[in-house]
C-alpha cells in the first residue's frame, strides 16, 4: 500500500496512526461501507435509498481523496463488496480493505454460518468481488456468541490458514461482548469492537490490546447515528489504544466534516 503522508495540524495531531505492530499506517476515521450496499433490516434512524452507480463512484473515490485510506466492508453489507470492486479496484495500492466473514446478507435475510466449506467459500468471494489478489484486514462477523465462535468452530485456523497462504494480511474478530475481545488477544492481529460514550465495557480491552500490539478499530462510535458526530469522534480518538474509527455515510459533505473532526483531536493519555 502506498506510504501516506504524515498530515499534522495545529495541535501537532496525526490523521494517520499505527495499526497495532502490523507495520501499517491506518487513518484515524475510516469509512464504513455499509450504506452503499444495504438499505434492508437496518438500524439506522432514518430510512435511505440506497445511490445509484454514479453516485456511489463518485463517493468512494472522494473519500479517498480527502485522505482517508481504509475502507470497512462484509458479505453482510448487501452489494457492498461489488461496489468497491468496481469503483475502486483501479486505487487499490491507496487503502486498506478490512471484510467479514461469517455473516451474509441475502433476500433481505440475514444468516450466519461458521462451517469451514461456508467460510472458505466466502473468502474466495470477497476476493473475487472486490477484485483483489489480497485482503488486508479479514474479521470474525460474530453474531454474539464470541467465545463459541472462536473455542469451538474452524473459523479461526481457516484465517489462520489464508494468512498463512498470502490472501489475507492481518486477521481478527468483529466481536461483541467484552469477553470474547479478550480471548482474541491471543491470535487477532486487529479487534474491531463497539466503544462509544454510552458504551464503554470494552475501555479495558482496548488498553490491554494496545499494550499487546494489536490493533483497534472502533465500529458503532457514533451509537448507529444516534450521537453527535463531533462529540462521538473527538471521545473515540482521544482514546490512545484507538487505531481507527470507522464512521459510515452517504453524504460527502458530512464525511468531509467528520474527517475535519478527527484530524483535530488531540489523544488524551487519561482517555
Amino acid at each position: 500500500m502506498k506510504k501516506q503522508p504524515e498530515r499534522l495540524f495545529g495541535n501537532g495531531t496525526m490523521q494517520y496512526r499505527p495499526l497495532g505492530n502490523t507495520g501499517a499506517s491506518i487513518s484515524a476515521l475510516g469509512f464504513g461501507a455499509f450504506k452503499i450496499g444495504r438499505n434492508q433490516q437496518i438500524k439506522y434512524s432514518k430510512a435511505y435509498e440506497l445511490p445509484d452507480d454514479a453516485t456511489t463512484e463518485r463517493l468512494l473515490n472522494s473519500v479517498l481523496d480527502l485522505g482517508i485510506n481504509h475502507i470497512d466492508t462484509a458479505p453482510a453489507y448487501g452489494i457492498s463488496e461489488e461496489r468497491i470492486g468496481q469503483f475502486l479496484a483501479h486505487r487499490r495500492s491507496e487503502f486498506l480493505l478490512s471484510t467479514k466473514i461469517g455473516e451474509t446478507f441475502e433476500n433481505g435475510a440475514s444468516t450466519y454460518d461458521y462451517s469451514r466449506d461456508s467460510l472458505e467459500a466466502s473468502l474466495e468471494r470477497s476476493l473475487k468481488r472486490l477484485k483483489t489478489d489480497v485482503l488486508d484486514i479479514v474479521l470474525i462477523h460474530s453474531n454474539g456468541d464470541d467465545e463459541t465462535i472462536q473455542n469451538e468452530t474452524d473459523t479461526v485456523e481457516l484465517l489462520q490458514s489464508f494468512q498463512q497462504a498470502g490472501k489475507i494480511r492481518w486477521i481478527g474478530l468483529s466481536g461483541k461482548t467484552p469477553a470474547g475481545a479478550t480471548a482474541a488477544l491471543d491470535w487477532a492481529d486487529v479487534l474491531m469492537l463497539e466503544y462509544h460514550l454510552e458504551d464503554r465495557s470494552h475501555a479495558a480491552v482496548i488498553q490491554t490490546a494496545a499494550e499487546q500490539g494489536i490493533g483497534v478499530i472502533v465500529k458503532k462510535g457514533l451509537a448507529s447515528g444516534h450521537l453527535p458526530a463531533a462529540d462521538a469522534i473527538s471521545f473515540v480518538l482521544r482514546n490512545p489504544g484507538v487505531s481507527n474509527l470507522v464512521v459510515g455515510g452517504l453524504n460527502l459533505d458530512h464525511i468531509r466534516t467528520n474527517w475535519e473532526t478527527a484530524a483535530a483531536v488531540a489523544i488524551s493519555p487519561a482517555a
